[in-house]
């Protein structure tokens, strides 16, 4: 997982705990997803209108 061992992945969780708190973790999870999906609709919905350009230029 992005060369990171176990070791690095729980340093990084606990510091995410301390730094944010238990009670913000799954809100900041809810929001990363949100926008990771808003983002591949959008990249998804860029790759069809190419692909309708192209089928229009042939």
């Amino acid at each position: 997982m992005f060369g990171l061992g176990w070791a690095e992945v729980g340093v990084i969780a606990i510091a995410a705990i301390l730094i944010f708190g238990p009670k913000k973790i799954p809100e900041m999870g809810s929001a990363l997803g949100k926008t990771l999906r808003g983002f591949k609709e959008e990249l998804k919905g860029a790759q069809d209108e190419d692909l309708e350009q192209d089928q229009k230029d042939s």
